[in-house]
């Protein structure tokens, strides 16, 4: 591949993915390590991308940056139902259940709408939507109940604040399943969103068991805001395409590493 092309092929990969790893563009593109570390320098003098530790990520990708819930939604979705898949496996009737706003945790909410009963609590106003709308296909099921508590709106449709923390502190929650923009060995999980950084706090702390859902992207992303330090988490549900650092660090860190065939 000319250098031109495989130019070319790194920056759709960064405008994909926002973040993409060293090792990986070396397999895709069938170029050593080094070959694509020069790229990226090269890319990153021109203003298309952004260097970091490990890969490349888009410029301009700021910790305050938060990307609507549209185009998330768009992205990595085969890798966000796997996880999905395997976060459901530890749903169980008559749990009280809290789902985080975010695509991938929307995505676990899809594979809960027609599962066991149990009583959801959201902040998110898509996730309570799609239990208002969920179709029983044809069969007699007792709905489970959905608590969408209250709160200003963000971009990515989460409603957060101080209505939505206040609600969160009287409340008790057997598992709590946590969207996060990023993930990282130092600031852990992050948002880039101040409020809603209060409000999943007060989620952790409502939550007997925490699971984060995190496609493999999220790692080395920095949002403005830390929501808790990784061994704050019981489990962390990520896909294969998680690299063996972050697996290293994460099994390190946190009560115990899925990573979920796609």
């Amino acid at each position: 591949m000319l250098p031109a092309a495989r130019h070319q092929a790194i920056v759709d990969a960064v405008q994909r993915e926002r973040v993409v790893r060293v090792s990986d563009l070396a397999q895709q593109l069938g170029v050593s390590l080094m070959t694509v570390r020069r790229d990226i320098e090269l890319l990153e003098e021109g203003g298309k991308l952004e260097r970091i530790h490990g890969g490349a990520k888009l410029p301009g990708d700021v910790s305050t940056h938060e990307p609507g819930f549209e185009l998330k939604s768009t992205q990595l979705t085969a890798e966000k139902r796997a996880i999905a898949l395997e976060a459901a496996g530890l749903v169980h009737e008559g749990m009280a259940v809290g789902l985080s706003a975010g695509t991938t945790t929307w995505a676990l909410a899809k594979e809960l709408v027609n599962g066991p009963r149990i009583t959801v609590v959201t902040n998110s106003v898509r996730i309570a939507d799609l239990f208002h709308h969920a179709p029983s296909n044809g069969s007699v099921r007792f709905a489970s109940t959905v608590i969408l508590i209250g709160g200003e709106r963000t971009p990515s449709d989460a409603l957060v604040g101080p209505l939505a923390t206040a609600a969160l502190k009287q409340l008790h929650l057997d598992v709590l399943f946590l969207g996060v923009h990023g993930m990282d060995a130092d600031a852990g999980f992050t948002t880039p969103n101040l409020l809603e950084a209060e409000t999943d706090r007060a989620f952790v702390a409502a939550a007997r068991k925490t699971v984060v859902l995190a496609d493999h992207t999220k790692w080395g992303l920095l949002g403005i805001s830390t929501i808790a330090a990784l061994d704050a988490a019981d489990e962390v549900i990520s896909d294969a395409g998680l690299g063996p650092e972050a697996q290293r660090v994460l099994r390190e860190k946190v009560g115990r590493l899925r990573l979920a065939a796609a």
